[in-house]
């Protein structure tokens, strides 16, 4: 069933529409092995995006977490938001510029309902603001499969 009044859909790109990114370049290489030296990851090659998402993807030690806490800790009061994105990334944007941002200039076009569709939703997470805010109906996925699913289902 179809939701009243004009409604927007944002996306989280990568996993959620379509499959993620995966060219690790020459600068992301250099942080890979700076990152496997501290949270103690096996040797990654620059272009070796199976493995780094092996052994990161699926962290039960929450190496990524504890990384990004580290961050936090590392920075605090600097202005700095670090949070988890991507299957093997990390996130860092200025205080305020976190998924959200966007709504500040939607808000105000009339939309009755604004929906989010991501993966990454959990506190910590690179989705979990906007996830969480009350402007938005959020949605958490896992493909894009999920993503056509959800939108069949609200729009058909």
């Amino acid at each position: 069933m179809a939701a009243p009044g004009p409604a927007l859909c944002l996306f989280d790109v990568d996993g959620t529409l379509m499959a993620p990114r995966q060219k690790i370049t020459k600068d992301m290489d250099c942080f890979l092995q700076k990152l496997r030296q501290k949270i103690k990851i096996g040797v990654v090659g620059g272009s070796d995006f199976e493995k780094v998402q092996e052994q990161l993807g699926d962290d039960k030690e929450k190496r990524r977490q504890k990384f990004a806490e580290d961050l936090r800790k590392e920075f605090a009061g600097k202005g700095l938001t670090f949070s988890i994105g991507g299957q093997i990334s990390f996130d860092v944007f200025p205080d305020g510029w976190d998924k959200r941002y966007c709504l500040g200039h939607v808000e105000k076009d009339g939309y009755k309902t604004i929906y989010f569709f991501g993966d990454k939703t959990m506190p910590g997470g690179n989705d979990h603001e906007i996830f969480i805010d009350p402007r938005t109906v959020g949605y958490t996925v896992a493909a894009p499969e999920d993503t056509r699913r959800i939108c069949e289902e609200l729009f058909y």
